[in-house]
């Protein structure tokens, strides 16, 4: 028996260090992908710009109407799509992994759906846009996180009661939205729907820099409590056990989840489906290691750069980048409650 633990223990340690090379080699491919897909997305277009151009152009060697496309036009909308998916990525695994359930990501329990109905209510009987619908988003999808935690909270959050208070929540607000979308002029209609649909077109710096510096201050204090979300995972009262502020570290934890789900929401509108399929890609690529949380912001930057280009030039015209995050999410949360509801989950 003292021979058989050491060994145990000693093939834990080797398994452990084993899936963290996995995760850490997924992490550099998604990444290497997420630098090529990048580039693409700078150099393709009516305009072509040759990829052995960019390091030049993007260091500021490069004149003409080549740097002028890739700088003022292409650029600020890649590294806003960048941006917007790591925002999502980092929010749909906090979701998902704290309340232990696959459709807690914001889309379905109903923040997106609060910060469409902040914006159309502004855009429609306000007629405001740019700045103030940003923030108009931003206030809304914060407010009906909240609320969604409060209403939850009744004997302690359980996972599955919340996503069903978010998706009632998501549903009374998605009803609002389509009251206002049938009431309102038609050119202002056709704005909000362009912006419910998430879009990244004419995105500018000013846009994508409130994003960034949020990044700055979220990302890195995900991180940091990605280490209590560990040992929230385990349950309320092993997490107790542990030493952990249940409550209390909950809640932190889903106010910078909802954070970075509204600060992305407001740059570039409710794009669908990202935040909900990024950390179960991210997993099922690391396999059962750890995955931690740099894998899934890498695959939601991945996923909305990937469905922007498409977008812009795959489907033979310009579209929003939700119509194609739409389409692939749509199916996998049809797969996933199919095989959740014969599991007897849901």
């Amino acid at each position: 028996m003292s021979t058989q633990l050491p060994e145990a223990l000693r093939a834990v340690k080797a398994a452990r260090r084993q899936g963290a090379v996995r995760a850490r080699l997924v992490s550099l491919v998604l990444f290497l992908v997420l630098v090529l897909v990048f580039a693409m997305s700078l150099a393709v277009g009516d305009f072509s710009v040759p990829l052995g151009d960019l390091p030049g152009i993007l260091f500021g060697d490069g004149t003409g109407a080549g740097a002028y496309v890739v700088t003022d036009l292409r650029l600020p909308r890649a590294v806003a799509g960048v941006l917007v998916g790591v925002a999502f990525g980092l929010g749909g695994a906090l979701f998902q992994r704290l309340l232990r359930n696959p459709l807690a990501s914001p889309d379905v329990i109903g923040v997106t759906q609060g910060a469409s109905a902040a914006a159309v209510i502004c855009l429609v009987l306000f007629g405001v846009s740019g700045a103030v619908l940003s923030v108009a988003a931003f206030a809304g999808a914060l407010v009906t996180g909240v609320v969604i935690y409060v209403l939850s909270r009744r004997g302690g959050v359980n996972g599955y009661r919340l996503v069903l208070i978010g998706v009632g929540v998501g549903a009374v607000l998605a009803s609002v939205v389509s009251y206002l979308m049938t009431w309102a002029d038609v050119t202002l209609a056709q704005q909000a729907l362009v912006w419910l649909t998430g879009n990244l077109n004419g995105t500018s710096w000013d846009k994508a820099a409130p994003l960034a510096i949020a990044l700055v201050v979220l990302g890195p204090a995900a991180l940091a409590l990605s280490r209590a979300l560990t040992g929230l995972q385990l349950g309320d009262d092993t997490a107790a056990g542990l030493g952990l502020r249940v409550e209390r570290m909950r809640l932190l934890l889903l106010l910078v989840a909802t954070a970075l789900a509204a600060f992305a929401t407001a740059v570039a509108g409710p794009i669908a489906f990202v935040a909900f399929v990024a950390n179960p890609i991210a997993t099922r690529l690391v396999g059962g290691a750890r995955v931690g949380l740099v894998a899934p912001a890498l695959t939601g930057a991945l996923v909305t750069l990937i469905g922007d280009f498409a977008a812009q030039h795959l489907l033979g015209s310009q579209l929003p980048v939700g119509v194609v995050t739409g389409a692939v999410g749509a199916p996998y949360l049809l797969w996933l409650l199919a095989t959740a509801n014969r599991a007897g989950r849901v």
